[in-house]
């Protein structure tokens, strides 16, 4: 997004001109960083020819993140200084959004703030990990093997959960195409049909009568009941975002048959791989703890490792936090005082991480096996069903003619 600013520099002089910046916020930030007294500044309709920007094709994504945290490293390992490796990077990424972002970091090592600290400053793109993750390895002089962590981290963590979630995509589209084909049929197939069953006079079967009224419900109150449900949808979208909501939608989400079980290892995975990674590059035990609880995405996974948290910094051992909460298999209890025993916890961790990776990329394979076949069964019902209470009528009543 482009802004006009009228400023004052160091010496007196006033200054016009524009600024690329995702957020006024960020512009205003820029300019100050060049020791620019800000009077006025605001949105310029200014564009090139054919230049639009939507927030939405620009959206920062995962997949992002994960390939400039690839590109970090690799510049990095490269002995390429970080002012000039946030500069290029500026210049090569495609999303605008993200270049602006780079290019503010970018400003913030320039006028001596430290990486950790200039990332901090756009935490919906770097997270509470990624950042206490670089601070660590600025801390520990091992910055470009903090970002090779990093970029492995990212990888492995968006190959799972987009494998898990596109798992889920199949069977989501699948159940929404049925339920539309068969509301279509229901509102313009099945009443005329209905009408000359009717008509005939004959003895109308049960099924095929419960079908009818179906049908005429949907056609007399159909508008209502797809407000009913765009209300729950908007509902229930209000209500994650609460504190509550979060606690209770992600509570039904891990008690939802084999779903539940598949969501309970990913998180357990994340868990896993986000604190061994941390051990690793030098984080403490606590503020690991207290970071993965941040980052793991599930309101009841957070709750509980924030009390582990509690109780560790507390003098309790990780493995004795962690067993008194059933969410948190045996196993992994187990391996976590094995670690703890053996001062190799963080080593034992990315096992652990390893073996729920495995986990659920078998579970994501057989649920991907199981849908298709389950999926032809119901629809092949559903739509037998449907045929068979209308035709049967229709077949007897041409047999009587």
């Amino acid at each position: 997004m482009l802004f006009k600013y009228h400023a004052i520099d160091q010496d007196g002089h006033e200054r016009d001109g524009t600024i690329e910046a995702p957020s006024q916020e960020v512009a205003i930030s820029a300019l100050q960083r060049r020791s620019l007294i800000i009077s006025a500044i605001s949105a310029s309709e200014e564009r090139a020819p054919f230049e639009f920007h939507l927030p939405f094709l620009n959206r920062i994504s995962n997949k992002d993140v994960v390939i400039l945290s690839r590109q970090m490293a690799t510049l990095f390992e490269a002995q390429v200084s970080a002012l000039r490796v946030f500069r290029l990077l500026a210049t090569e990424v495609e999303n605008k959004d993200l270049a602006a972002i780079l290019s503010t970091v970018g400003d913030d090592l320039q006028g001596g703030s430290p990486i950790s600290k200039a990332l901090a400053r756009h935490p919906k793109v770097f997270s509470a990990f990624y950042v206490n993750m670089v601070r660590a390895g600025e801390e520990s002089g091992k910055l470009s093997e903090t970002f090779v962590y990093l970029a492995d981290y990212l990888d492995r963590t968006y190959d799972i959960v987009s494998k898990a979630e596109n798992a889920l995509i199949y069977p989501i589209f699948v159940i929404v195409v049925f339920f539309g084909v068969m509301a279509l049929m229901l509102t313009l197939v099945i009443p005329k049909i209905s009408a000359v069953l009717v008509d005939s006079g004959q003895a109308i079967p049960i099924y095929t009568a419960v079908i009818i009224g179906l049908s005429n419900f949907l056609v007399q109150y159909g508008i209502f009941a797809l407000i009913a449900l765009i209300a729950a949808a908007v509902y229930l979208w209000q209500l994650g975002k609460t504190e509550h909501g979060k606690m209770v939608l992600d509570s039904v989400k891990l008690s939802v048959p084999y779903v539940g079980d598949l969501y309970q290892k990913l998180y357990l995975a994340r868990i896993a791989d986000n604190f061994s990674t941390m051990l690793l590059s030098g984080v403490s035990v606590v503020e690991a703890i207290e970071i993965t609880s941040s980052v793991v995405g599930n309101a009841v996974y957070s709750t509980l490792l924030a009390e582990v948290g509690k109780s560790v910094r507390g003098g309790s051992s990780i493995s004795d936090a962690l067993g008194r909460h059933p969410e948190i298999p045996g196993i992994m209890v187990a391996m976590t005082k094995v670690g703890e025993e053996t001062g190799e916890l963080g080593k034992i961790l990315t096992t652990l991480a390893k073996f729920y990776n495995r986990e659920v990329t078998n579970a994501v394979d057989t649920l991907v096996g199981l849908i298709e076949p389950i999926m032809i069964v119901l629809l092949g019902v559903g739509v037998g069903v449907l045929l068979a209470a209308v035709l049967l009528p229709i077949y007897n009543l041409a047999g009587s003619l």
